[in-house]
């Protein structure tokens, strides 16, 4: 029955058991079940686990099957880029489905999101400019539009969401473009009141929380600074060495070949992430069965109990939800090269995030260097008037830095022969007891 196949295949990865999920696609594909949806689900199940030729080679096949399933078209695309960093590669087989299908405008939608996902949100607007100028455009590629337009032509980006909302006023992807393009004009106060608005319906949006900041930050308000407390809010805590290892040296050693095992040389950055010039990890660490990893997130279970403790309770975002139970929420590896940074973001779904470095490059221990500093509180919007960082970390080998998941934060580009290391992690309430 291909429909159960498919449906406990789909099961089993939600589950993060991608290798019982591939058995099931590639029998059931075996026996001539041909479809574009289940080619689409064998191959997240490849890559999931780092079988990337193979899963190309699926997304293909699904593809020939069916050229508008959206769903491929963007896997292909982020797996072709992650492969060759090479965007007119990646977005090959976009183009030739868009020349079949020239009024696609979900399709154009989704090949401007991986130009933008790329770094080139310019031509990510270009691609949409002539579909959105149409008196007839769906709310939806307006919206994607606007999201091209915000990092480089805010009041564009306004006219863009204020089309949107006209056709669908309760849509709330069209009121974030909104408040986030005021912003970026100078009209904080009308960005606040959409703020607001929508964190009534999404209170724990990390990223709606950072726009409201953003907006008391440029209004003067003292609730900015009660909120975004750097220094009481960020703190940076030294690992312990676990049990067998003896230090910290010989621990964070083993980390750090483990690690580098998961990291391809010739990688290039995932899309639609902020990193740039390095290589991001794509499954969650927490599921490794690593030794070496494992005992890492043994490790930060400490740190975090006493970060709860010393953040308290109250009535903020932040402390609200702090019952003094956390659970992982997805955590990953970044190797940054020479050049290498964080652009400024935030983790929207999360509430506690982290910075845990394994090896950084002997440059950065240079105090009077900002090479590779970890800063806060510079948005990755355009703002009127423009926004600096107000706070930063130096990082340490062995050191996790907790903050919450609404404060921007990037990083300072270095430049060595030496890579820098990390492990992330976002940490969410359990409710569960």
């Amino acid at each position: 029955n291909l429909a159960a196949a498919h449906a406990l295949a789909i099961a089993l990865n939600t589950a993060g058991q991608p290798a019982e999920a591939a058995q099931i696609a590639q029998r059931t594909l075996a026996r001539g079940h041909q479809s574009a949806a289940l080619h689409s689900t064998y191959a997240r199940s490849l890559i999931a686990q780092g079988a990337l030729d193979r899963a190309e080679a699926a997304l293909r096949e699904c593809l020939e099957l069916e050229p508008r399933l959206i769903e491929a078209q963007t896997s292909l695309a982020q797996l072709v880029w992650m492969r060759t960093g090479d965007l007119t590669q990646a977005t090959t087989a976009l183009g030739q489905a868009l020349q079949r299908f020239p009024g696609d405008d979900t399709l154009r939608a989704a090949k401007a999101a991986i130009l933008q996902g790329a770094g080139d949100a310019r031509a990510a607007y270009a691609c949409l400019a002539p579909a959105a100028a149409r008196a007839q455009a769906p709310p939806m590629l307006l919206i994607r539009a606007g999201l091209a337009a915000l990092e480089f032509d805010p009041a564009t980006a306004v006219g863009l969401a204020e089309r949107a909302l006209r056709l669908l006023p309760d849509n709330a992807p069209a009121r974030n473009l909104l408040a986030a393009a005021q912003l970026g004009v100078g009209d904080a106060r009308t960005a606040l009141i959409h703020c607001e608005r929508l964190l009534a319906d999404a209170p724990d949006d990390q990223y709606l929380i950072a726009l409201q900041t953003t907006a008391w930050r440029l209004l003067g308000d003292e609730r900015y600074v009660q909120l975004c407390d750097y220094r009481n809010l960020v703190l940076p805590f030294q690992l312990e060495a676990p049990p067998p290892w003896q230090d910290l040296a010989s621990f964070l050693a083993d980390v750090r070949v483990s690690l580098n095992r998961l990291h391809d040389p010739k990688g290039h950055a995932l899309l639609f992430q902020s990193l740039r010039h390095g290589t991001e990890t794509t499954a969650d660490l927490t599921r490794s069965a690593d030794p070496a990893i494992r005992a890492l997130f043994g490790t930060f279970a400490a740190p975090i109990r006493r970060y709860l403790e010393h953040i308290g309770h109250g009535s903020d975002p932040l402390r609200r939800r702090n019952s003094g139970r956390w659970r992982f929420n997805g955590s990953w590896s970044v190797r940054l090269r020479s050049s290498g940074f964080h652009t400024n973001h935030v983790h929207p779904r999360s509430w506690i995030s982290s910075a845990c470095y394994i090896e950084l490059p002997n440059s950065m221990s240079d105090a009077g260097s900002e090479e590779g500093v970890l800063t806060f509180g510079e948005p990755s919007l355009v703002t009127t008037p423009a926004l600096s960082p107000e706070y930063s970390v130096r990082p340490a080998v062995g050191m996790l830095v907790l903050f919450p998941s609404y404060f921007w934060h990037g990083t300072v580009p270095f430049y060595s022969d030496q890579a820098r290391l990390t492990v992330a992690f976002d940490a969410v309430p359990d409710r569960q007891r």
